[in-house]
């Protein structure tokens, strides 16, 4: 296909093309598509995965950042074309507001084999900002699916893990080796599935500053970090003694729900301070 149409794999995009059929496989398994769902696809590449989620879903609304591939999207995908919403661009700039005008409503999982540079990146941005999607299920590169998955006290989990848990939760995962795709990569691939959780707190966004700033200067202690941060060492220790967690423990021994009740008893301890003064 690429060769019929004069192209090449574009290697500062992160072009490695999933080509075997038993991982796509696992992957509309893990996903469970529905007829009624609206999947968020980002790179897309030939349509390699497009092409097996059309006929299943009610539409697929795609950002392609190499402007190079729509004909070829246009070719692989002409079955089913009617059902593609394909948006040029950088997904990392896609506002989710074009998500919605391109599919003509909101989208409700993100099924991709992500571009390993901005996986990260672009997992966290959707749970943050897309509360409809209530799935995931994305390849990333090995040691990214081990920081989404890490526990409390292990070395993979950091900031990144404690802010993703406040929304979601990993709910399977599979291994894909590098043989799978076009070129194989120098890394190992995995395929996770995050799930929404049904209590994301309200304030999720006010415990994710106290995480950054827990994980600030991860090899002193949380008190030492935050206060680091700008917070007061006294509204530290009000809040740190309220909240039942040891000044002296380190950040990544501290469960996301702990981090969430730390920054309640912070905004409380403030509140009291204030009101006093």
């Amino acid at each position: 296909m690429l060769d019929r149409h004069g192209l090449l794999l574009k290697h500062k995009l992160g072009q490695n093309f999933l080509v075997q059929d038993h991982v796509i496989q696992g992957i509309l398994e893990l996903a469970e598509l529905q007829e009624d769902d609206v999947v968020y696809e980002i790179g897309p590449g030939i349509g390699t995965l497009t092409v097996a989620m059309l006929p299943r879903v009610r539409r697929v609304v795609a950002v392609e950042a190499d402007r190079t591939l729509p004909p070829v999207l246009a070719e692989t995908c002409a079955r089913d074309g009617e059902r593609l919403s394909l948006i040029p661009g950088d997904a990392l700039r896609v506002a989710p507001k074009t998500l919605v005008e391109a599919a003509g409503t909101e989208p409700t999982k993100l099924v991709s084999n992500l571009p390993y540079q901005v996986a990260a990146t672009v997992i966290l941005d959707a749970l943050e900002h897309m509360p409809s999607i209530r799935r995931l299920v994305v390849m990333v590169q090995a040691e990214v699916a081990d920081r989404i998955a890490a526990k409390p006290g292990s070395k993979a989990y950091g900031a990144y893990t404690a802010k993703l848990a406040l929304y979601g939760r990993v709910t399977g995962r599979f291994e894909v080796g590098p043989g799978n795709f076009m070129p194989p990569p120098h890394v190992n691939s995995a395929v996770v599935r995050i799930d929404r959780r049904d209590d994301v707190p309200n304030d999720a966004t006010e415990v994710a500053q106290v995480i950054d700033a827990a994980f600030a200067q991860r090899r002193k202690t949380i008190r030492n970090s935050m206060s680091a941060r700008g917070y007061e060492k006294d509204v530290l220790d009000a809040a740190f003694a309220a909240a039942g967690i040891d000044p002296r423990t380190r950040a990544e021994s501290l469960a996301p729900e702990e981090f969430v009740r730390l920054m309640q008893e912070l905004q409380r301890t403030c509140f009291d301070s204030s009101s006093k003064s």
